[in-house]
Order: C-alpha cells, then structure tokens, then sequence
C-alpha cells in the first residue's frame, strides 16, 4: 500500500495532512503526486469532486515553489469563490509545519478589488483566482503572473460551463511566454476540454484517469421514484421525514423553482435554506456558512449556484428535476459520498421523464433502481 512518504512527499507535509485525518493516499493522489514531484510536465488528471484532488496538486505545487523568490510562481484557477477560499485555506494547512514560509493569496469576485490589490504588494508565491477576478487585476496592472511556472485549472470543466471559456483563453496566452506547465483536472472531458488541451499542453501530456469504468463515484447509489407535478414537493417531504437525522442537498432547475421548494420546506418545519444565483453574495456566504455548521440540514440550490459547494458527511443528494444536461447529473450526485462514504442520489421523475433516466445509465455507465418514498 501506498504511502504519502513512499510518494516523496516532504515529511513536514506529511505530519500537517495527518493532522487533517489524511494518512493514506487516494488514487488519485497516489496516481498523480509522483508525476507532478517529477521534472516540470504538462497533466491531465480526470477525477470526481471529493476524490482528494486539492491534495494531489496541492503538494507538489508547494513542492516546487522556490520560497526565497518574491515572485509569483504559480497559478490555481478555480470556478468559484467558495472553491478559491477553500484551496487558500488547505494549501494553508498543508504548510503548518514548514520551516520556510509560502505566501498563498485568494482574489475572487464578490469582494472588494481594492482590498485584493493591496493584498498582492505582499510577497506571494500562489495566486488561487477566480478567472474573471484574475483578469481583472492583471488588466489594473495589480498581478505580474509572467514569472508562472505551474497553471493549476481546476475544474476545468465546471469552469467552461460557467462561462469562462475566454477568460481562461486569455489567461493561458498570458502565460505561454513563462514556459508555464498546465496541470488540467477535470470531472468530465467535454469538446471544450480538448480544445484547450490541443492549443496549450503537450500533446504527450501524462493522463490519469480514476475510476475509469464509471464517471459517476461508484459509491453512490441511484434510484428514481415516480411522482407527478402535484405531488411533488410532498414525496420530497414525505422523503425528508424519514431522514430526520441525515444531511443532503435538493437541486432545482430554475432559481424560482428552489426559491419555492426552501419555502415549502420551511413551512412543514425543516431546516432549509436556499442558495441561487440573484441572491446577494452576503446572503449566500450567510447561507452556505449555516450549511457548513449543520445549522441548516437540507440545501435548495440551483445547479450553478451549488459549484464549489464541498461539505463533507453528506447522505443524499435529491433532483426536484433531472438536470438538462448530462455533465449536471455527475456534479449533483458528487456532493454525496465523498472521502470514501456511500451516499444516495434519488431522481423525482415524471412517468414521461423514464427515457431520460435509460440515457442517463447509458452516458455514465449507471444502474437505477426504482423505489417508492
């Protein structure tokens, strides 16, 4: 078996990532970290969320920063804001026990850009940037990333469908003169994805791929359970009702459509808040941070506003509707049965919808099963 040791890691991470209940590798940090340690690469690492990506790119990345240099030297891009503070702070504890100092900073959308300016005339060494924040500073003259070495894209493809094609372009062209290496991972492949790997990595590139036979975490459960339109948000409550002591997430399809679902769920006496995307950001870190506490036990997101969402102990992860796109369905049911856990994902369907759930087993290589709540 495996150790973080065996891998090359540096002893005083080892005794950091210990200390955050990390002792064994995952496979894809045992898979990727001797490849990243390595001579400088390009890589693609195909992994869900919650298989210990961060972990995998985080260490090497520290690994390689030179801490006697006052420049940037390497940039981790990630979806969202909740996703960029989130990587600042394991990157953060990673180095608990480092004898030599490595200054990470965070810039994201949401907060204001004058605060993040000042932030960076400090001596950083790691930006972790939202896309549309980092070109923000760059065009300000605020950030100097022609000393990159390492372009970490998180991911990626959450990224794209976020639509932040161009930005990524934009900052990828930055880099090029930097002799930058691009460490890709991604929970999907989509053409997009391709294009990106075709135009700005080595075409020789290493490629990891976890869980190979299935794109969808093979701990999770799938089911479906038929309903009608009217019926709906009561099979929901009926459901939750038997769960009183299990935590998960409700998704919707449309910002009203959560908006109302919190509502009824509110009204029959749960825990719930909702989180979509014309709420301000100071009600959706007040919500996200109840969330994370457990003062709040259901979520009711829409499917952007849930990126980035890592909470850990999850049980069940619901669709109020299936997803219009199939990528969607990988994201949602990943909240659940993360670390090694088994989760469920239960599908609300309309007896019309039932081709759909045969396309969905087909695309991502799943079994459904039908239940009744």
């Amino acid at each position: 078996m495996s150790t973080f040791s065996n891998l090359g890691i540096n002893k005083d991470y080892i005794k950091a990532i210990k200390e955050l209940g990390i002792s064994t590798p995952s496979e894809i940090q045992e898979k990727a970290i001797p490849i990243l340690l390595g001579s400088p690469t390009d890589f693609i690492g195909l992994a869900q969320t919650g298989t210990g990506k961060t972990a995998a790119f985080g260490l090497p990345v520290l690994h390689h920063v030179n801490p006697n240099s006052d420049k940037i030297q390497a940039l981790i891009l990630s979806p969202t804001r909740e996703l960029v503070q989130q990587i600042k702070k394991q990157l953060f504890k990673f180095t608990k026990f480092s004898k030599t100092q490595i200054f990470v900073e965070a810039v994201f959308g949401g907060e204001k850009i004058d605060r993040q300016m000042n932030n960076l005339k400090r001596t950083t060494h790691i930006v972790v940037a939202t896309p549309g924040r980092l070109i923000d500073l760059i065009e300000r003259g605020s950030v100097d990333i022609s000393h990159v070495k390492t372009v970490i894209l998180d991911e990626a493809d959450e990224m794209l469908s976020m639509g932040f094609k161009q930005d990524l372009n934009r900052i990828l062209k930055f880099t090029t003169e930097s002799d930058r290496k691009t460490w890709l991972f991604s929970a999907t492949m989509p053409e997009e994805i391709k294009r990106i790997v075709k135009t700005y990595m080595d075409s020789n590139a290493p490629r990891i791929e976890v869980n190979r036979n299935s794109l969808v975490n093979a701990n999770i459960r799938h089911h479906f359970a038929k309903t009608t339109l009217k019926e709906k948000a009561n099979d929901i409550v009926t459901f939750l009702e038997k769960r009183q002591d299990q935590r998960g997430i409700v998704f919707c399809r449309t910002k009203a459509g959560a908006q109302n679902l919190a509502k009824v769920l509110i009204e029959e006496g749960f825990s719930a808040g909702a989180l979509e995307g014309d709420m301000q950001q100071k009600e959706r870190d007040k919500v996200m941070r109840a969330f994370k506490k457990e003062n709040l036990q259901y979520l009711v997101s829409t499917d952007v506003s849930a990126r980035g969402i890592d909470v850990s102990g999850l049980e069940f992860v619901i669709h109020h509707q299936l997803p219009e796109q199939l990528d969607y369905y990988t994201h949602r049911s990943g909240r659940t049965a993360r670390a090694g856990k088994t989760g469920l994902s239960l599908a609300f369907i309309l007896p019309s919808e039932i081709t759909r759930i045969h396309e969905i087993q087909k695309e991502l290589n799943i079994k459904f099963s039908e239940v009744t709540v």
